[in-house]
């Protein structure tokens, strides 16, 4: 199969590069810098002036859409917003014209999004089915990001949207900034430690962007999330528990706003969502507890 990756480079990308490859296909990731070939996989340079891609492009089987600034990065200032934001949309805007001009069009297109859509709550459980939008910042950016990507069905594109939840792994994701006061022997519980953590680790991530380009029948909103959300205070334990460190020292919300600013969101709300398609779908979660996923990330 050829698959046409973009974000390749990134947290998310780079793990699901590495699997693809495993599996025998054919990669090909538009990025910024000059195009070339390394490691089997082929970089075609987009989103410069004078780039063309499509005059070069192999019309592929699957897309993967991964662009966009991290949110894990930055200071979540109103400009960073902004780039985070335009980042999703612009790169989306382009890599549609792209695909219009070929002859052949993708059979599925796979589109990252994340549980950020759905309101933060203590108490209610969202599946694919939940029809509640958030209105916040992250609310907006993911329906807006899930609204263009859907453009791809005019084609008879199956269009799947993959809604990460808090991706933990190994050198990236959100587990640094949480695992970092256990390291100074200063972790606590963060907030009221009530708000849910819809946690995945980054291995079945890419598992599951590459089960829903495998199957036919996962279109719409996927819920990419362990099949075992915890709330902060379980998080907490479970990591001081793997990293032989004390659980002992609160971290108060107003610590983490003076700290992180709007971007303490991630952390102090949350929500508690269930990958209902997944699980419906027979897919196989290697790590669908947290304390194995968090000795496998942190030992």
């Amino acid at each position: 199969m050829n698959i046409l990756i973009t974000g390749g480079t990134g947290f998310i990308g780079s793990k699901l590069i590495e699997l693809l490859k495993s599996e025998g296909h054919t990669i090909t990731v538009l990025s910024r810098s000059e195009s070339k070939e390394e490691n089997g996989v082929y970089f075609v340079q987009w989103l410069q002036s004078n780039a063309k891609p499509e005059q070069v492009l192999t019309p592929p089987d699957a897309v993967v859409n991964l662009a966009g600034v991290s949110i894990n990065e930055g200071s979540w200032s109103e400009d960073h917003q902004k780039k985070i934001y335009e980042s999703r949309m612009e790169a989306t805007d382009e890599l549609l014209r792209i695909l219009g001009t070929l002859n052949q069009k993708p059979d599925v297109f796979v589109n990252a999004s994340a549980v950020g859509i759905y309101p933060t709550s203590e108490t209610h459980v969202y599946t694919e089915n939940s029809p509640e939008v958030a209105h916040d910042f992250l609310g907006k950016t993911v329906h807006d990001w899930e609204q263009k990507a859907s453009n791809m069905k005019e084609y008879g594109t199956r269009v799947v949207y993959t809604r990460f939840g808090t991706v933990f792994g190994k050198g990236g994701g959100a587990l640094p900034l949480i695992a970092l006061p256990y390291k100074l022997f200063a972790g606590g519980t963060i907030g009221s430690g009530q708000q849910w953590i819809s946690w995945v680790h980054v291995e079945d991530v890419a598992r599951a962007i590459y089960f829903a380009i495998s199957t036919s029948s996962l279109e719409g909103p996927v819920n990419v999330t362990a099949p075992a959300p915890v709330r902060m205070s379980e998080l907490g334990k479970a990591i001081g528990s793997v990293m032989h460190r004390p659980h002992w020292l609160p971290v108060p919300s107003i610590a983490m706003k003076l700290a992180l600013g709007k971007k303490s969101k991630l952390v102090l709300e949350g929500q508690h969502v269930l990958p209902e398609k997944l699980n419906e779908s027979e897919f196989t979660f290697t790590y669908p507890a947290i304390r194995p996923a968090l000795a496998n990330i942190l030992d």
